[in-house]
């Protein structure tokens, strides 16, 4: 009978613990997407109808194996990118962590001890009882906290979310250093093509000084032609060395940003690279969601929403399970006898009964982060948005202004051609050279600028989608 009572104890205590186990509910607001408010279409309509979807390593495009290699550079070498894989294996690590709470932690323990007792004391020692004794103890215990309100339900989803979020953190990181990096190459280029525009503006200044020397010694000209001349060679060259100033801090720039910091690069030519293709029109807006930083505000969000549950669920008392088992023994060749084991088995219950409202305030400071992180996730989008479409823009507008420009330059050097020669042949001042010189080179300029700034504005459309887009 008392086995049987015993049994029948038991078997009520398992499923008391079931039934615990299973009716668990999770307090806390369940996470759902904020609707935002956003046009379905970008409002800039794209030129090309028959663009290409982008693949993942959009700075292929440009087709320069330089390029290549300095962003493959910078993705596994550049601080910052390191940095950001860290913080994901930290986040990898608190996922890990907050896992583990579903789950009982053993602790293992073993002692040995000899005790003294005094003679002398009241009530003394019984007798035959050793005054001095050996105790010898091995025990394994536990205790495990039920997730009855489903707090580390709770903190598990606050984990994840933020680890989705490091990841696309590192995704923006990756996605700016590929960005950063192709323009500053391309500034490089643009130098490079700036110095050769100088070079050849320089020999021609050159030439007008020995015309206007040669002419002063034949009495057709005066000293002025001669003054002015040589002030527009000195501008070109102070123009040059500007140039070159520029271009080698654009390489220490580029150096920095791949992690090679003995970086020498060769003269390039800027325009032989293409401009990459615009995407086809009517790019939908929903293409903001591949962004990783809108994607990592979002997962925020969502980690802010559930820190809600795990606040909430302090409000209410914790249910714990308690276990020791072990052996005990004043021999230790008896430790592991089957007499000498020992065992505990205990439920506790513990709750707030006044807090002077501690707790609710906790609640209410996840409550008001929430609110944050939603406003930072608005914000994404809204940014997200206004980039592309400036983007679009920018990459539209370079493009008009481009052909504008090399009307331009053509009709600069012309220009130039025919103030020459009628200087040469007396018919025209020479200030009418310098002015056509002068326009010529700022004309030849613009246009090399004008190439670099489009091929930027590309990058930017790249980041601004998040790498590229995809035809529907």
């Amino acid at each position: 009978m008392k086995r049987r009572a015993k049994n029948q104890g038991r078997t009520t205590f398992f499923v008391a613990l079931a039934f615990l186990l299973t009716s668990c509910t999770t307090v806390g607001p369940d996470y759902q997407r904020p609707v935002m408010e956003v046009p379905n279409e970008y409002p800039v309509p794209a030129e090309s109808a028959e663009a290409l979807p982008v693949a993942e390593g959009w700075w292929s495009l440009y087709s320069d194996a330089t390029l290549d290699e300095l962003i493959a550079a910078a993705r596994t070498s550049n601080a910052d990118m390191r940095l950001a894989i860290a913080r994901v294996s930290e986040a990898a690590g608190l996922l890990r962590e907050a896992n583990a709470a579903y789950y009982p932690e053993v602790t293992g323990s073993a002692s040995a001890t000899r005790t003294g007792v005094s003679n002398v004391v009241i009530p003394p020692p019984q007798p035959g009882i050793p005054v001095s004794r050996n105790q010898y103890q091995i025990s394994a215990s536990t205790s495990f906290e039920l997730d009855f309100w489903g707090k580390f339900a709770r903190a598990s989803e606050a984990a994840r979310a933020n680890f989705a979020a490091t990841q696309f953190s590192r995704d923006v990181v990756e996605l700016t250093l590929a960005g950063g990096t192709a323009q500053a190459y391309f500034a490089l280029r643009s130098l490079d093509a700036q110095i050769l525009v100088l070079d050849t503006s320089i020999l021609s200044r050159r030439d007008s000084l020995e015309i206007a020397k040669a002419r002063l010694d034949s009495g057709l000209a005066s000293e002025l032609d001669v003054y002015q001349a040589q002030g527009a060679l000195s501008d070109a060259l102070v123009q040059r060395r500007d140039a070159e100033r520029t271009r080698a801090l654009t390489e220490r720039l580029l150096a920095v940003l791949t992690g090679r910091l003995d970086l020498k690069l060769a003269p390039g030519d800027l325009f032989s690279l293409p401009v990459p293709p615009t995407p086809p029109a009517g790019l939908p807006s929903t293409l903001l969601e591949r962004r990783p930083d809108v994607r990592s505000a979002e997962e925020s969000l969502h980690a802010a929403n559930a820190q809600i549950g795990v606040a909430r669920a302090a409000l209410f008392p914790s249910i714990s399970l308690t276990a020791t088992l072990g052996a005990q023994s004043a021999e230790l060749g008896e430790l592991l006898s089957r007499s000498g084991g020992v065992w505990s088995v205990g439920a506790g219950l513990a709750g707030p009964i006044f807090d002077a409202g501690r707790r609710q305030a906790r609640v209410d400071q996840t409550q008001a982060r929430r609110d944050q992180a939603l406003a930072g996730y608005q914000r994404s989008v809204e940014t997200a948005f206004r980039e592309v479409s400036d983007a679009l823009v920018n990459v539209s507008e370079s493009a008009a202004t481009e052909e504008e420009l090399w009307v331009r330059l053509q009709a600069a050097r012309n220009a130039l051609d025919l103030s020459n020669v009628r200087y040469e042949s007396g018919y025209s001042p020479y200030l009418e050279v310098l002015d056509a010189q002068r326009t010529a080179n700022d004309a030849e300029l613009a246009f090399v600028r004008n190439r670099q700034a489009r091929l930027a504005f590309t990058v930017d459309l790249m980041k601004a989608l998040g790498g590229g887009w995809q035809k529907n």
